[in-house]
């Protein structure tokens, strides 16, 4: 079957890869479509940073690189092993997250901090740029009669947005700031709007997701480029500053303009995935007594709370769509087009059967 192998930096191929069987405990899923991550594009271009490099295996999945991408997807199921209880014939969406079950964290039930984090499709095992998939039983979530697998490829951004928003202790009313429109801003936004957020801001260059950002949930786009972002958001915040602010976009000066634009005693949550290090002086944090959380993934309940908010129709996912290609052209139209036209896009999904 084809899969998109990645190698190194800069090196992906579309590889001829043996098709995997289930086994006990598993379940193979004919992928339908498969998401492009921010995530992947990071190891496109400076990776490895998750997939783990030649000689240093993750401790899950015992592998290394060259390995299959894409850990955005959804299918149908075409196989279940001894004991599943999946069916074929199932549409399910695929939480990639894998844990060992016995660390510290994994015992009191946070998942997602285990002490061997992996995510299938960065870490080993398989991966969604493929034509099928075999995944643990436990990565498996239906999809609700009504659900598409296309919406259901958007469940694992949708729920790192809703992650984001569940960890900055969001009240109704109270106003936020999402900085960067790409994929988990945007989605960032839609979670912001379906909790019950009051004034959304977002900041982004783009013309194309600033237009999108306001057709999605924003109330006003600020364009760093041609206005001071502080400035526009104590304007709008009779001179506060937000709530809470979100980095989505994970650069320095994003940072640093999140922190100076969010309110005393407010909160900064950091979504974004940082390609290196940045300078930060504490005293912007200890002066205004900011709150600054980070997180990682998602929890299960975040997954499947996201798939019944979708089934509620509390997220516009084609509003997030702006193209959908065929995995044989998942490198030139796909990594390259978000190199190149990175301000056209927000996601990017591919299909791969």
């Amino acid at each position: 079957m084809k899969a998109a192998v990645f190698y190194g930096q800069k090196d992906i191929r579309l590889d001829d890869v043996p098709e995997p069987e289930a086994k006990s405990g598993s379940v193979k899923v004919k992928v339908d479509w498969c998401g492009i991550c921010g995530t992947d594009l990071h190891e496109y271009l400076a990776g490895p940073i998750f997939v783990p490099p030649e000689g240093s295996p993750h401790p899950i999945t015992n592998e290394t690189l060259p390995l299959t991408l894409g850990h955005e997807f959804a299918g149908e199921v075409v196989e279940a092993g001894n004991g599943s209880a999946s069916k074929v014939g199932d549409k399910v969406a695929v939480n990639p997250v894998y844990f060992c079950g016995e660390c510290t964290e994994c015992l009191r039930g946070d998942h997602n901090l285990c002490k061997k984090l992996g995510f299938y499709g960065l870490m080993g095992g398989g991966g969604g740029m493929s034509e099928h998939a075999v995944v643990p039983e436990y990565m498996i979530n239906k999809l609700p009669e009504g659900l598409t697998t296309e919406q259901g490829a958007l469940v694992e951004p949708l729920a790192v947005g809703l992650r984001a928003v569940r960890r900055s202790g969001l009240k109704a009313g109270e106003s936020a700031i999402v900085f960067g429109a790409r994929p988990i801003g945007a989605v960032t936004v839609q979670c912001l709007r379906a909790i019950g957020a009051g004034m959304i801001l977002v900041a982004e260059v783009s013309d194309a997701r600033k237009k999108k950002a306001l057709e999605i949930g924003a109330d006003h786009v600020i364009d760093p480029s041609e206005e001071d972002v502080v400035e526009r958001v104590m304007e709008l915040t009779d001179g506060d500053g937000t709530d809470i602010s979100f980095d989505a976009a994970g650069i320095q000066e994003t940072f640093q303009t999140a922190m100076k634009a969010t309110r005393k005693g407010g909160v900064l949550v950091n979504i974004a995935i940082w390609e290196g290090e940045i300078s930060v002086h504490p005293n912007d944090i200890v002066l205004k007594e900011l709150d600054i959380r980070g997180i990682i993934c998602y929890s299960q309940k975040d997954f499947a709370d996201t798939i019944e908010m979708l089934e509620a129709g509390k997220f516009d996912v084609e509003g997030l769509i702006t193209e959908r290609i065929p995995l044989t052209d998942v490198v030139a139209k796909g990594f390259d087009e978000l190199v190149a036209h990175k301000d056209r896009h927000v996601k990017i999904l591919v299909q791969s059967s």
